[in-house]
């Protein structure tokens, strides 16, 4: 069962408290997301080191119950 909207945001405000989590459903599959997560905990870190913030979020779930992810993140304005 692919994992919903509300589980990967929930994964990733635990890991990032007061993070924003901005989720598309991109194939209408709930397998296929698009996330925009704005963090304070990006500052200072490069786009790898970030997107691995959220990876590690989430658990190890990519590529098994979360099938693709595209990844946008930023840091507050």
């Amino acid at each position: 069962m692919p994992m919903t909207g509300p589980e990967i945001e929930a994964a990733i405000t635990s890991a990032l408290p007061g993070a924003t989590v901005v989720l598309t459903d991109l194939a209408g599959d709930n397998d296929h997301w698009a996330a925009e997560v704005t963090a304070a905990e990006f500052a200072g870190k490069n786009r790898v080191q970030q997107h691995k913030l959220v990876y590690d979020a989430l658990g190890g779930r990519m590529g098994g119950v979360l099938h693709a992810l595209q990844l946008t993140t930023r840091v507050p304005t």
